[in-house]
């Protein structure tokens, strides 16, 4: 049931997605929905954005904090995040609701998605040599190419951009060198 609700948080977001499609989508009445969700439509939409960061938990963040290999832990972000976004076909819904009048009922849920993964991804940069504030400046980057990608495949309906995006922000991340091998000799 959340996963058919989070596609009409995806695609109506907060504020237009009514009862009537939420009905639709999950083929319960209103009266079964406010069983299942007595606070309505915010309960409903705490518990998707819940599901999605225990699958951003499990299977991006903690694989990047415990990659014995942290060249593998972020090509598996990389991969997860491809397959979560389905290439690009799935816009993030908490980038839906940071952006739509709905963001302050949700504005812890939505800081924590994003600090989250880039401080797991920070970290995985500096088990590669990087000291924390370029690691920090370089996941920050990675997550907003990410976002960025999703908004313009969407925008301009072709989700190969999605996918140029992610070869392109995983191979800079894999390129950068740490910073203490970079000095130059005077």
């Amino acid at each position: 049931m959340l996963s058919a609700l989070g596609e009409v948080f995806r695609a109506h977001g907060y504020e237009g997605a009514s009862l009537a499609l939420i009905s639709e989508a999950t083929g319960l009445g209103k009266g079964s929905l406010y069983h299942f969700f007595p606070g309505g439509k915010e309960q409903m939409a705490a518990e998707v954005l819940g599901s999605i960061d225990a699958w951003f938990v499990t299977e991006i963040y903690r694989p990047l904090r415990k990659a014995s290999d942290p060249r593998g832990g972020i090509a598996d972000m990389f991969a997860g995040v491809d397959t979560y976004f389905r290439s690009g076909r799935r816009v993030c819904l908490i980038g839906v609701v940071a952006l739509g009048n709905a963001r302050d009922l949700f504005a812890d849920r939505v800081k924590e998605y994003f600090v989250a993964w880039v401080d797991a991804l920070a970290l995985a940069l500096r088990k590669l040599g990087h000291s924390p504030t370029v690691a920090r400046h370089l996941a920050e980057q990675a997550v907003l190419e990410i976002q960025g990608a999703l908004v313009l495949a969407r925008a301009v309906n072709d989700r190969k951009v999605f996918s140029r995006a992610l070869m392109r922000s995983h191979r800079r991340l894999m390129l950068t060198r740490p910073e203490r091998s970079q000095r130059r000799s005077i």
